[in-house]
This record gives structure tokens, sequence and C-alpha cells, in this order.
């Protein structure tokens, strides 16, 4: 399945280019490894020695995990400090049209509408997925949306914490109906896959009264969303009569709320200490309370 990258590649092709004609193998390679990047020592169809040695850093970038793509673009800011300024001009224009913005300052930032930027607010933990597309299908419909159209926000952050269940059941190899379960059963699941359901016995502060509050709270939060959508506030269920009084807070609200929530589980997910990965060590279901 396709990945939907952060940094397209004719941003990628316009700075290998320009590393090629501006800069030098020593100067390449101090740009990278400052951002602690490494060359893949692998072969590729590039022509010449610089092209050919950016492209091997690249290789070693994870497109789609914004802590990576951040590290990136602060290479090609490196690339572009001290070019002359017609083709500081240049590139600033190109990445405009890319959905980037070069400031004054020299930095490259997503802009606020622009796909690229809706993935670079994701969680860390969001580039240990293996397949993100679901996820990053919805954030980007969130990220369009919000804005303008509260109800396909709405509808779009329900849409975001269904993804993001289903996309942590499948990495678990956890079994579900994928075309008729319903949210509710999908949150439970995913909660329970992870430990992080509020009836589940784990030790730690997973397993406070505390947490167990929050974690109960969080729960219904997210199938609340379900219900917010279902009443015809949000877009996939037709209303019987016009959204009155539908406002921009209420889609921040909606918004939020998935956010938190879709945060929580794949930060669980990512989490190399995390009790569920002991549990799954040991054998037993994720959900296991032994």
């Amino acid at each position: 399945m396709t990945y939907r990258q952060i940094v397209p590649l004719p941003v990628r092709r316009h700075f290998r280019e320009l590393a090629a004609q501006t800069s030098v193998l020593r100067l390449i390679t101090g740009m990278w490894e400052d951002q602690g990047f490494v060359p893949s020592g692998d072969p590729n169809n590039e022509a010449g020695d610089r092209r050919t040695l950016w492209h091997e850093y690249e290789d070693n970038v994870d497109w789609v995990d914004p802590a990576h793509v951040a590290r990136v673009l602060r290479v090609y800011e490196t690339l572009l400090d001290g070019l002359a300024d017609g083709v500081i001009d240049a590139a600033r224009k190109f990445l405009e049209r890319q959905g980037f913005d070069l400031d004054s300052d020299g930095r490259i930032k997503p802009k606020a509408d622009s796909f690229a930027a809706a993935a670079a607010r994701l969680p860390r933990s969001f580039g240990a997925l293996r397949d993100p597309t679901m996820i990053l299908d919805s954030f980007d419909r969130i990220d369009r949306a919000l804005p303008t159209d509260p109800a396909q926000a709405i509808g779009s952050a329900k849409e975001l914490v269904e993804a993001t269940a289903k996309t942590v059941l499948i990495e678990l190899g956890v079994p579900f109906e994928d075309k008729t379960a319903k949210l509710p059963a999908l949150i439970d699941l995913a909660q329970r896959a992870l430990l992080l359901h509020p009836q589940t016995q784990v030790p730690g502060p997973d397993g406070s009264n505390a947490v167990k509050r929050i974690l109960g709270g969080l729960m219904s939060v997210a199938m609340g969303l379900g219900e917010l959508r279902n009443e015809g506030w949000g877009t996939g269920h037709a209303p019987a009569a016009p959204r009155a009084g539908l406002r921009p807070r209420h889609a921040h609200l909606a918004v939020g709320a998935a956010h938190t929530w879709c945060q929580l589980i794949l930060d669980t997910l990512a989490d190399p200490a995390a009790p569920w990965r002991k549990h799954a060590t040991n054998g037993l279901p994720s959900g296991s309370t032994t």
C-alpha cells in the first residue's frame, strides 16, 4: 500500500539537484551528519558523485516520520544558506507551490493548510507504524475542513479515531470485522489490546485507579465522537434538518478529543516499555488480565 509522504518527490529532487550544482562532497556529508543521518551505502542510479551521495542519505530518511522530516528540512536550510539571492528566490517560489514556506530567516515550514503541515503535527510515535495511510488520510481531511466546515471536521474526527483503532489492531494482528465493526467495538478492542482498558489489571501507573478513571473517560469521549456524528452534526449521516448552531468551536472540541485519544493509542503502541509488550512476549493475549 502506498504511503503518504510529508516531503513529496519533486521537493527531494529539487534539493538533490541544487546540492549537485552548488555544493561539494565534504559539505554534503556535513549537512546530513550534523542532523544525525548516515549514508546507506546502497547503489542508486544517480549521475555524479554528489547526487549519488545525497541520495544515499535520503535512503535512510523515514519520509512519513515528522521528526525525521524536520531534520531533513534543516539540511535543506543549510544548503540554501549563503547561496545567491536569485537561487533562494527560485527555491522560495518552488517550495510555495509544493506546500512549504521559506521565511526571511531561511526557515522552511509546511504551510498551515498543507498536508505536510497536518502530518508534521502528528505525534512522533506515528513514524513507528508500518502503514499509516488511513490515519494520514483522515488527518488531511480534518486539516482542510477545520477552518470552514465544522460538520466535515467532526465527521473526519470520528474517522480518525476509527482509522487509528483499525491500524493498531492490524499492527498487533488482532482480528476484527473491517466492514461491519462499529466504532465502540473498535475502541474497546484497541484499548484492550494495548492494556489501556479500565478493566485491565496491570502493574505501575497504567493500573492505578487514577489512570483507570482517565482511561474510562477518554474511552467515553472517543465513543462520543461517533454519537455526535450519528446525531447528524458531522458528515456521514445526513441530518433531518439544517445543522443550526453548529460552530467551529464544536469542530475543535471533536478534533481535540480525537487527537488526544489517537496520541495515547499511538504512543502506547510505540512505547518499548509499555505493559502490553510484556504480555505479548509471554504469549498471552494483549487484553488478558492474568
